[in-house]
């Protein structure tokens, strides 16, 4: 708990330390549920063919929904397991969460994912909150404040070069009718780089370029809660987050990139050139 209080005692704003200390409380607590249940036998559903739940999922949202709950009764909540896919961000002080973040991973006892936490007030992320429970690295932001892993400051890398970049991206669940734009910008970008890693969490991808692990991180059709924690990490450590051709960003957009914003441009560019060479979508489905 020492490293949640004494990163909100650096926020400037006495209701966003407040957030964030219970965002970050939360998630630990997720965090313990999470390393008690790996590398047990789970009870898996399906939400799609490759997007599955387990009682990890479930045990992990209700602990968070309980804390949050408990400490903020008036704000709602944006849940993976339990929230219908929204249209636009919500206007109204609202929990942006995924308790589960890597759940295949976690099924087949791949030791990467986390638990996301995002605040959103008035349409804008305020705060964030990201838990690697296995590694025990707890990243968390407040919007003006900064961001930090276990309570130190972090920032972007200064990695100015494609060529000297380390980079992630990750495959949406319908791969399967996406697999030819996914693999044109992989086949572009992956020779630019000293390497592209593919692991499976997107808010870690976003919580290692925000502490300069990585250096960009791309991807199509993610949910709010896969990005809402990430995007604010990344921002107050230096960073930049857009669409693919640089455009601003909200969590219910369908593509996303970030950088350590000296790479934004060649990526934006090496992206731009691509989905102009795509075909249209073909309007009879």
């Amino acid at each position: 708990m020492h490293r949640v209080t004494a990163s909100a005692a650096q926020c400037a704003d006495p209701h966003l330390a407040a957030i964030i200390t219970a965002a970050g409380t939360a998630a630990l607590k997720a965090g313990r549920i999470l390393r008690q249940l790996y590398g047990q036998p789970h009870r898996i559903t399906h939400k799609g063919a490759i997007d599955l739940v387990t009682e990890a999922d479930v045990a992990a949202e209700q602990a968070i929904i309980a804390h949050l709950r408990a400490a903020f009764p008036q704000i709602g909540f944006l849940a993976e397991e339990s929230s219908a896919m929204p249209t636009s961000m919500p206007s109204t002080p609202c929990w942006i969460i995924d308790p589960l973040d890597g759940t295949t991973n976690f099924a087949h006892h791949f030791p990467w994912f986390a638990t996301s936490i995002g605040y959103s007030e008035g349409g804008e992320i305020k705060a964030g909150a990201i838990y690697q429970p296995l590694l025990d690295e707890l990243f968390l932001a407040v919007r003006g404040s900064g961001g930090w892993l276990n309570n130190e400051r972090i920032r972007v890398s200064d990695t100015a070069e494609l060529q000297q970049s380390l980079l992630a991206t990750g495959f949406p669940y319908n791969i399967k009718e996406k697999i030819g734009e996914v693999m044109d910008v992989l086949t572009s970008i992956l020779p630019r780089t000293q390497g592209v890693r593919r692991a499976g969490a997107a808010a870690l991808d976003m919580a290692y370029v925000a502490c300069g692990r990585l250096d960009g991180f791309w991807e199509i059709n993610l949910k709010p809660w896969d990005t809402a924690a990430g995007l604010l990490l990344i921002e107050e450590a230096g960073g930049r987050v857009s669409d693919f051709r640089g455009n601003a960003f909200s969590p219910i957009d369908n593509e996303i990139l970030v950088s350590n914003t000296l790479l934004h441009e060649q990526l934006t560019s090496t992206l731009t050139d691509i989905i102009s060479r795509q075909p249209p979508p073909n309007p009879s489905g």
